[in-house]
């Protein structure tokens, strides 16, 4: 067994913010030619262990040491200079600039500009690990999977030899997955240590070569990834066994609750960002929407949900429960007047913090967001939204200080739990969800799934998002897949294939399959 040559340890860190304790003495160790996957639920510490490695955050207590030696590490520059580099969730590109721009931007204060000398060093790296970037390509032109591509070979172009990698996969469809993992196996194999944060099980299984596990801010252990099972990791996240089962009931009495003909969102330059989507949602269905990011899916919820103007010719039906066959147009409407109407429909954006949450609001006043203004007292109730929040907190586990902390100092899980369980209590006849588990740990992500088919067999017609295809043909009765804003095929969940769906997300068929 070859001799183990660590290039992280970290010896006894802890980190607090006020009186929350994100991390508490943590020692632990990342070798070099190895891929390390950190698991733990939402809170659990991850990101902002990972934080303080990238330079973010400073720790309290506890020292980091790289090769055996000990470092400050009080930047991101100083992190680089140390050779560590963080890809996050969210790239920080420039939209209007190449791909050999944005990494010139990466150079040094004492490097001399010269665009020439890093065209061909990028170039030499994408050839080195096998990546297929474009350097002349604009960043507004690329996918998501190419902008990650550009994040990675910005941090190998600075020198970076140890990678910490956000859920790298979160808005990957299958193949591109698999593509950035044969990347990763190839910087293992030159002697990189890269480390993963992820909630995927199956692609830990797949990637790592060791798992490592945080629980409400502490190390609980490792395992080696041949030694690991889905539920054994699970129960050291939890502290409990999991039942890892998506409960799909049969629909029951199916009735049309929306009918949306001819819709089309018009984009930058007069191209469409979706064409001529035409589809029906039943109460008592799950309507599960596939596609790679940015192929319509946030144009087709948010035009529905009174956010987005489409071209004319479209229509928008709501089919209320005691409106017999007459519907209502949605479309023109606001979303005030959209609730105004009577009308129940519920929305989990994508955008958190943009779109569904004020992130200088805490708990409490972000569940009042929902029925401001519905009475005529100039004084404000915050007795019943209090008690919400209170509900919330309890059912999904939201990790916070107290209900009036911001909901922009909680991780990015816990507000996906605060948003979703603010839109669900809402008591809708449509409910529409965009990545709703997007960021969560497996166990909040049983709960969520859970909760939509109680929807499901309340008669709510649900619309499902999601970017995981096992988890779409597991809990949805149809799949309506998405490919360059068109709509693709309309699939039955029960007897579609991972690989049917995925070929349709990125390739145009002839004719559409009509589930």
């Amino acid at each position: 067994m070859p001799k183990r040559q660590p290039a992280i340890r970290l010896e006894h860190i802890t980190k607090t913010f006020g009186s929350v304790v994100a991390n508490r003495d943590i020692s632990m160790e990342v070798d070099r030619g190895e891929i390390l996957a950190l698991l733990g639920e939402n809170g659990s510490g991850k990101t902002t262990l990972m934080n303080m490695i990238a330079g973010i955050y400073y720790p309290d207590e506890g020292h980091i040491f790289l090769d055996g030696e000990p470092v400050d590490i009080r930047s991101p520059r100083d992190a680089l200079a140390h050779g560590v580099g963080m890809i996050h969730q969210h790239f920080k590109l420039v939209d209007v600039f190449s791909a050999a721009e944005n990494i010139a931007l990466a150079m040094g204060e004492d490097e001399k500009f010269d665009l020439r000398r890093v065209r061909q060093q990028a170039r030499a790296i994408c050839e080195k690990y096998d990546f297929a970037l474009d350097l002349e390509q604009k960043v507004y032109e690329m996918s998501v999977s190419q902008k990650q591509t550009l994040e990675i070979v910005k941090v190998l172009y600075r020198g970076a030899d140890i990678l910490i990698l956000d859920e790298p996969t979160a808005v990957l469809t299958p193949q591109e997955a698999e593509r950035l993992f044969v990347v990763l196996r190839n910087m293992r194999a030159d002697g990189k240590a890269i480390i993963i944060i992820t909630h995927k099980l199956h692609e830990v299984l797949a990637i790592s070569d060791r798992v490592a596990i945080l629980r409400k801010g502490e190390y609980v252990g490792d395992v080696a990834t041949k030694d690991a099972t889905e539920s054994a990791l699970t129960e050291m996240m939890v502290g409990e066994k999991v039942a890892l089962d998506i409960r799909r009931t049969p629909p029951k009495d199916p009735v049309c609750r929306l009918r949306v003909r001819d819709l089309t969102v018009p984009g930058p330059e007069g191209v469409p960002l979706l064409q001529n989507a035409s589809f029906e949602a039943y109460g008592g269905e799950i309507l599960g929407i596939a596609g790679i990011s940015g192929n319509g899916q946030r144009e087709l919820l948010e035009s529905i949900a009174g956010l987005q103007a489409p071209a004319p010719g479209a229509r928008i039906e709501y089919f209320p429960p005691d409106g017999g066959d007459t519907p209502v147009e949605l479309l023109g409407k606001s979303p005030r007047a959209i609730r105004e109407a009577g009308i129940h429909l519920s929305f989990v954006p994508e955008d958190r913090l943009g779109m569904g949450l004020v992130g200088s609001m805490g708990m409490t006043d972000n569940m009042m967001l929902k029925s401001y203004g519905a009475g005529a007292s100039p004084l404000v109730d915050r007795r019943a939204p209090h008690e919400l929040a209170e509900e919330v907190r309890a059912s999904l586990g939201v990790v916070t200080p107290g209900l009036e902390t911001p909901v922009s100092q909680l991780s990015g899980g816990n507000v996906q739990k605060v948003l979703v369980g603010r839109e669900l209590a809402a008591d809708p006849v449509v409910l529409m969800t965009a990545y709703a588990v997007r960021g969560l740990d497996i166990n909040t992500s049983y709960t969520i799934y859970r909760l939509l088919d109680e929807q499901k067999q309340r008669g709510v017609a649900v619309l499902y998002v999601g970017e995981e295809l096992d988890v779409l043909l597991e809990l949805c009765d149809r799949i309506l897949v998405l490919c360059g804003g068109r709509v693709n095929g309309i699939l039955d969940a029960r007897t579609a294939t991972k690989e049917e769906i995925g070929l349709r997300m990125t390739r145009l068929v002839e004719g559409e399959a009509k589930a």
